[in-house]
């Protein structure tokens, strides 16, 4: 456990380490870890359109641990890592939480030149999404969304251009440049214009669906989330611009519930059932085969109050409306304490059902 807690820490990375300027009147670097506070409030808006990458990369030294544990509990979730971004404590939504890069789709997103800019055409991105009925301009927003937010937080971005296939990491963070938030926008667009730049949609696995449900537990907005898959290569850099974000982490799913278990992440219900499935599989192509044997999984929360605390059901669970399992591990979530709990404890988390 102490080795496990060491390598929590000495993953992280915050601004002030890439040398990226501050965001005016926000401090950079570390901030004390947060807990999530209980929403009380129905909102009755639509939830906004949202899109988000869950980015995988090879973790170091794995295929001979993994070869090693082949056949055994301890291999499970060891051949690889997932990126998590520390929202800023300011944020509007889980401030102080570890979440995947992403966020809302921009009314701008659905606007851009397809023919030229994607790898794909509207109509492969509706059938990926698996949404019969969606607009073609609103799977190309979703996609294109989820490839600028990704550059946006996590300084990573997906782009074939003029001199061949690239996931890379933000330029004018290289040069050592102040990057906020303007800046990272500016920057997409500089690259989308750039001759042959297209957009790697290609390198997307849409992987699940999740709508907020009318009485969010910790939010008081409401989102319609498509999660994607997408590998990276081992030696991707991450910069991040101290705005939306504060600190990147490389680290396992299994090792992230842990660290969440010790309180040493925040996590929304969300990012804990991602990681939870996550950590069902031993590498990154089991992730990938997995998902696209099981097509996007659409989750609706259904929440409700169990001895008089706030209880969050999903597809599976007696209380649920659907009674098809559509995750691994629990099929509740507790909020007790500022967090997130299963009845089972860490042990639920860890080694579920698939």
């Amino acid at each position: 456990m102490t080795s496990r807690r060491r390598r929590c820490d000495r993953r992280r990375h915050s601004a002030a380490r890439h040398n990226v300027g501050q965001f005016a009147g926000r401090p950079a670097g570390r901030e004390t870890a947060v807990s999530l506070t209980l929403n009380h409030l129905k909102i009755d808006t639509p939830p906004a359109p949202a899109a988000t990458i869950v980015m995988l990369r090879p973790r170091p030294g794995a295929s001979a641990d993994v070869s090693r544990a082949a056949g055994s509990a301890a291999s499970i979730g060891t051949g690889f890592e997932v990126l998590l971004v520390k929202r800023h404590a300011a944020s509007g939504v889980l401030g102080g939480a570890h979440v995947f890069p992403g966020g809302k789709v921009d009314a701008a997103d659905g606007q851009i030149d397809t023919a030229r800019l994607l790898d794909q055409s509207s109509a492969e991105l509706v059938a990926a999404l698996g949404e019969p009925g969606l607009a073609d301009e609103t799977a190309v927003a979703i996609h294109v969304a989820a490839i600028r937010e990704a550059w946006e937080e996590s300084g990573v971005l997906f782009v074939d251009g003029a001199d061949g296939p690239e996931a890379s990491a933000v330029t004018a963070a290289a040069a050592g440049e102040a990057l906020v938030e303007s800046q990272l926008a500016r920057g997409f667009d500089v690259r989308l214009a750039a001759p042959g730049a297209r957009l790697r949609t290609r390198a997307l696995v849409p992987w699940t669906r999740w709508i907020t449900p009318k009485q969010p537990t910790v939010t008081q907005r409401r989102f319609d989330a498509r999660f994607f898959l997408a590998a990276v290569p081992g030696d991707i850099e991450v910069r991040i611009d101290d705005h939306e974000a504060v600190e990147s982490l490389w680290i396992t799913p299994a090792e992230a519930i842990e660290c969440f278990w010790r309180r040493e992440l925040v996590l929304a219900a969300p990012q804990i059932m991602s990681l939870v499935h996550l950590a069902r599989h031993p590498d990154i192509a089991a992730v990938v085969a997995d998902a696209r044997q099981r097509g996007v999984q659409l989750v609706e929360p259904f929440v409700t109050e169990i001895d008089g605390l706030r209880t969050t059901c999903y597809p599976g669970d007696p209380l649920h409306p659907v009674t098809e399992r559509r995750l691994p591990g629990p099929t509740r979530l507790t909020f007790r304490d500022g967090r997130f709990e299963p009845a089972g404890g860490l042990a639920a988390l860890l080694a579920g059902d698939h």
